[in-house]
């Protein structure tokens, strides 16, 4: 990854750091978003903390602008960011948490992968690797918000990957079961741990779908669940 410029969204998450630290540790450049970051959050030249909000698209537009103005190009956006509500039936569910779910799950993917495209297409061998979750195609019952959003974020990637694919652009998204971060054990701390997907996992497959041995894999859905299979 020497020579290669990665916009990694949620930068500083229970996921986004490992993300973040496993491009570092293939020798790229690593931009870090979030909307509290700083720069020593990881101890390596090659980070450049970039605090920005990408719920709206002139922010993530921006953030996009802030890279190519001073590293040239954009080569990878690994986007994590992501949220989860549970707990309400469809019959029950209020309009603020559905909308919080498509907010955060959807248009910041949305924001953030329009934004990108252009630069990415410059480079004519771009990547998008995204985050959704196993409840995209796996849903369960009091989710539903979360999984809509995530079920319609999968569709979005794989519709940039169809419209960009004579281009170079590969566009992909990963499929996580429960990942082993400290939120989630907070919220679930009688659950086994062990069955868990380690967030260190899910960001090496991220770097090898940004490396050259990642070249033909496009439109790809993929299931990272760990020992909950």
């Amino acid at each position: 990854m020497k020579g290669k410029v990665v916009l990694v969204t949620g930068a500083n998450g229970g996921l986004g750091t490992s993300v973040t630290q496993a491009f570092l540790d293939a020798g790229a450049t690593v931009i870090g978003t979030a909307p509290k970051i700083l720069q020593s959050a990881f101890d390596n030249a090659n980070f450049t903390p970039l605090p920005a909000d990408l719920s709206r698209q002139e922010t993530a537009k921006s953030a996009v602008d802030q890279v190519i103005a001073r590293f040239g190009k954009l080569d990878v956006l690994a986007h994590t960011v992501g949220g989860f509500a549970g707990g309400q039936s469809i019959a029950e569910m209020d309009d603020a948490t559905f909308q919080r779910m498509i907010d955060i799950n959807l248009n910041t993917t949305f924001h953030i992968v329009r934004a990108a495209i252009p630069p990415l297409l410059k480079t004519g061998d771009g990547r998008i690797t995204a985050i959704a979750s196993r409840a995209a195609v796996d849903p369960g019952p009091n989710v539903g918000a979360y999984s809509a959003s995530k079920a319609a974020m999968v569709s979005l990637i794989r519709t940039v990957a169809a419209e960009n694919k004579d281009a170079g652009l590969r566009a992909n998204v990963i499929l996580p079961g429960t990942m082993d971060t400290p939120a989630n054990r907070k919220f679930m701390p009688d659950a086994d741990f062990s069955k868990w997907v380690q967030p260190s996992s899910v960001a090496s497959l991220m770097v090898w779908l940004a490396s050259a041995a990642g070249r033909d894999v496009n439109g790809a859905v993929i299931p990272v669940y760990g020992g909950e299979v």
